[in-house]
């Protein structure tokens, strides 16, 4: 099976390509991405999802689609990037496969298309993305789904995951995993709220399984390691991990709030970008809990609980010693 990644020199498409190449006689990766890759090279064609000739000729010969491709980050500018790469970028690649005659698509979109603070979502819930991120991709999910009208013949395989972490990841939970590990750890409002969290080494197996036995119909999976943790049983699982006692200090909503805002006020005057900000604070202690259970009852099995991927996302990063400094900056 020909796999054309677009957007695989990332984090979660290095461990993808990492999984499929396992099997060569199975599957034929390729990738197309904007940056060369640390690990996959040999595969990899410098690209930009947004061009239309490019996409056209790169993905002649494929049998699937995975798109990865999207801006991603709070704080990108313009903000027209988002829609450019994650809407644009879908238009293009749709083009580029009926050309080409490629009728399967397997696409990365979010967990924040239904925005903050909803009851447990599943993926019949309206969306409501507060965020340009999730509006972009929930525009890019509304070109799929009118897309679709026209070519039901097709196989579209929408994933929507939670935030995800794992080894060499730099974003916000391993942001969060560092401070608590260090003690140094400043609890906004009172640790009660809900994190989901999906292990990179799940999630990429759960597209692998897509891959493999998804492969009629239109199909959206919310993708969520089970059971969720508040931040209060965080802090205790990752104190037992690394056998050490960490103190967690709870510091008012409101003034973490405030404390946002001053940083976004700082930020403007500045031009730099700054690791705290209004958006980060909310989504911090924001109650982040979607259902999962389409995914879990699918026939799929993770090959590892939510505590042993953090237990060797912890072991990576803050116990055995580092063989190199390759590392991925994600939210």
């Amino acid at each position: 099976m020909k796999v054309t990644m677009i957007g695989a020199s990332g984090f979660v498409g290095t461990r993808l390509l990492d999984l499929l190449r396992a099997e060569p006689l199975k599957y034929e990766c390729r990738n197309i991405d904007l940056q060369p890759s640390h690990f996959f090279d040999d595969v990899t064609t410098i690209g930009d999802v947004r061009n239309q000739e490019q996409m056209d000729r790169e993905l002649k010969g494929s049998d699937v689609v995975v798109l990865l491709a999207a801006q991603h980050r709070d704080d990108v500018t313009p903000t027209s990037l988002y829609y450019d790469t994650n809407v644009g970028g879908m238009e293009a690649t749709l083009r580029a496969m009926e050309k080409n005659g490629v009728k399967r698509i397997v696409f990365f979109s979010s967990v924040a298309v239904y925005g903050l603070n909803k009851n447990n979502p599943d993926e019949n819930h309206p969306a409501d993305p507060f965020n340009h991120y999730g509006k972009s991709k929930w525009q890019a999910e509304q070109v799929l789904q009118k897309w679709y009208e026209t070519h039901p013949d097709w196989n579209i395989d929408i994933i929507r995951p939670t935030v995800i972490f794992g080894e060499r990841n730099r974003g916000n939970v391993y942001n969060l995993l560092k401070q608590i590990a260090s003690g140094k750890f400043l609890m906004v409002g009172r640790g009660e709220n809900k994190k989901s969290m999906a292990y990179v080494g799940n999630i990429v197996a759960f597209v692998k399984y897509m891959i493999d036995h998804v492969v009629e119909g239109y199909n959206v999976f919310n993708y969520i390691d089970k059971p969720d943790n508040n931040m209060n049983q965080l802090v205790a699982h990752i104190s037992k991990v690394l056998n050490k006692h960490i103190p967690a200090t709870h510091f008012p909503y409101a003034l973490g709030i405030l404390g946002g805002y001053c940083f976004d006020i700082l930020a403007k005057i500045t031009g730099k970008k700054l690791a705290v900000s209004s958006v980060r604070v909310k989504k911090f202690c924001a109650t982040t809990q979607f259902d999962a259970r389409k995914a879990h009852s699918s026939g799929f099995e993770a090959p590892y609980t939510l505590d042993e991927g953090l237990a060797r996302t912890l072991e990576f990063e803050f116990v055995h010693p580092r063989v190199d400094d390759i590392t991925f900056k994600t939210e």
